[in-house]
């Protein structure tokens, strides 16, 4: 039986958890730039809003912060939330592409005058890169130090990338939570890798007998 303090703990940690996540995203919903936009381009935006929230909550299923779940059920979570994010990632790139296949191809191809589009394409390979690392994780021939490092390294890659892309677009987001948003990811990403790379084996070290 869980305390009533620890369930009323668990309901606001997910509460504004929920908040930071979706409020961006309805906001956006009352933009009145959709109303100039054809369906692909606002499924397309709407894909590349919802994979930036789920960059929220990915390093802290990673780390086992989220309370009222196990550390095995977070890590399954984990998984499905970054199977997720490369979905959702590939729906935001295909509706951009549907709705003007040469700006898109200029920006996979880097030709792009737009700024932030350097961005989203570094942040769409560093998630195909997760993908291959992940998929191949028994295959690669990496130890599970180095593999946990390179899968860091990426993710870092593609949260910073996607915070800058997102906020160099002038778009459907609103400006307060669009930032709201991006800060929350990378506090989130940044507390957890420090959490998991540095604090905690600096504890094991110190735990270990001499």
């Amino acid at each position: 039986m869980i305390p009533p303090q620890r369930r009323l703990r668990i309901f606001l940690t997910w509460a504004a958890l929920a908040a930071v996540m979706s409020a961006p995203v309805l906001i956006a919903a009352a933009s009145p730039y959709l109303a100039y936009r054809n369906a692909a381009y606002i499924i397309g935006g709407f894909a590349g809003i919802i994979a930036l929230a789920l960059l929220v909550i990915q390093p802290l299923l990673a780390a086992g912060y989220l309370p009222g779940a196990n550390i095995l059920t977070e890590r399954r979570w984990h998984r499905w939330t970054g199977a997720a994010i490369a979905v959702f990632v590939a729906l935001h790139v295909g509706g951009l592409y549907v709705t003007s296949p040469p700006d898109t191809l200029d920006a996979l191809l880097l030709v792009a005058p737009t700024p932030f589009s350097v961005y989203g394409v570094l942040a769409m390979w560093g998630i195909v890169a997760t993908v291959i690392l992940v998929a191949l994780r028994r295959r690669s021939g990496l130890t599970f130090g180095t593999w946990r490092i390179v899968h860091n390294v990426l993710a870092l890659v593609v949260v910073i990338a996607t915070i800058i892309h997102a906020l160099q677009i002038e778009g459907a987001m609103e400006t307060i939570s669009k930032w709201v948003l991006c800060l929350a990811a990378l506090a989130a990403t940044a507390a957890a890798l420090i959490d998991l790379r540095v604090i905690r084996p600096l504890l094991r070290r110190r735990r270990k007998p001499n």
